[in-house]
């Protein structure tokens, strides 16, 4: 039995905040400046009556739907976010409920930020070709946005929410369509992005929300999102590249013979460094941060179903995939689309 994703789908909330809505709010940033630093044009910002779940259950109903998959097929549901209704219980448990997913199916989440989706795809991987489960729904699910302060556009910018889903489901025969799975971890960089209040080590407190003001005029509370920008493009541009490398090594394959890539779409001048330095062509590097922006866990899902609605992704091609940030954590794999 070999692992193969056979379906993606998602869910993006309603309100489109775009950068002529910014710069009304950041008068010393223009449209053109913000686009300029970020290459995006749009994100979508959850409402205050979704959550983690609300999301996660509207791109698994459109998953369902656009398959013809029935909710009683699916034994195993795997969650990744960083941003779950509560701390408990599981937020992959309401879901499964409020999907009416059989009592019989497992249901974890796992926070994991922008390399999740590769390790979700690795685990749904390991629980088919181990005979535990049939067909796992993959659910990434962000809200990073309610970690922002309103007057913190060095984030602001940047972030967005989004929700996707996808099938992996099993099939006989010999061919590996997920492969050369590479992880790599180095947390002495976790203090560059990161909320400091809300977990065991510093709960929610009153200090949690008094702002304090940077040096480039942004303002935010411990219990808000912080990015070290600078010290994340360092490392994104020092690990990167070597992962990738590993990557097709494992595959015994070199760049030319990879028809689609599809990287953690964190913004425009960080991709573009990582195309440069990866050797990959305009044609085979797909790009959807700029109506997006950076959807976390969601963004390489969300790249692959526009690859799929524009006709970029066929029967036999080969897809890299590549997810780095927060933790810091990294991970890749070779698709072999099916």
């Amino acid at each position: 039995m070999r692992a193969f994703i056979s379906g993606v789908a998602s869910y993006l909330p309603k309100n489109c905040l775009s950068n002529e809505q910014l710069a009304e709010e950041y008068p010393e940033w223009s449209v053109e400046k913000i686009y300029e630093k970020t290459g995006i044009r749009t994100r979508y910002i959850a409402s205050k009556n979704e959550s983690c779940s609300s999301m996660a259950i509207n791109a698994a109903n459109s998953l369902l739907t656009k398959y013809n998959v029935e909710a009683s097929q699916i034994d195993y549901v795997l969650l990744c976010t960083q941003s779950p209704d509560y701390v408990l219980p599981t937020t992959a448990c309401i879901v499964q409920h409020e999907l009416g997913i059989p009592t019989t199916a497992g249901a974890l989440d796992f926070n994991l930020g922008c390399s999740g989706y590769v390790y979700g795809l690795s685990m749904a991987k390991a629980l088919i070709e181990s005979h535990q489960a049939s067909n796992v729904l993959l659910i990434t699910s962000e809200l990073y946005s309610r970690y922002i302060n309103a007057n913190d556009k060095s984030v602001r910018t940047l972030f967005g929410d989004a929700a996707t889903a996808t099938l992996v489901q099993g099939k006989l025969g010999t061919s590996n369509f997920i492969h050369s799975v590479k992880f790599g971890t180095d947390g002495k960089g976790a203090a560059n992005l990161i909320v400091p209040h809300g977990g065991s080590r510093d709960p929610i407190c009153n200090a949690s929300f008094t702002e304090v003001e940077d040096s480039s005029g942004n303002k935010r509370a411990p219990c808000n999102l912080y990015m070290n920008g600078a010290e994340i493009l360092t490392f994104t541009l020092k690990t990167v590249p070597k992962a990738i490398q590993d990557i097709l090594r494992a595959a015994d394959l070199v760049q030319s013979q990879i028809e689609r890539v599809v990287f953690h779409q964190a913004n425009k001048f960080m991709l573009d460094k990582l195309r440069l330095k990866t050797g990959f062509t305009d044609e085979q590097f797909l790009v959807s941060y700029e109506e997006y922006g950076n959807t976390v866990s969601s963004t390489i899902p969300l790249g692959i179903e526009r690859a799929l609605d524009e006709n970029k992704l066929k029967p036999n091609d080969r897809l890299l995939i590549c997810g780095f940030g927060v933790g810091y954590s990294w991970a890749g794999c070779i698709v072999e689309w099916c």
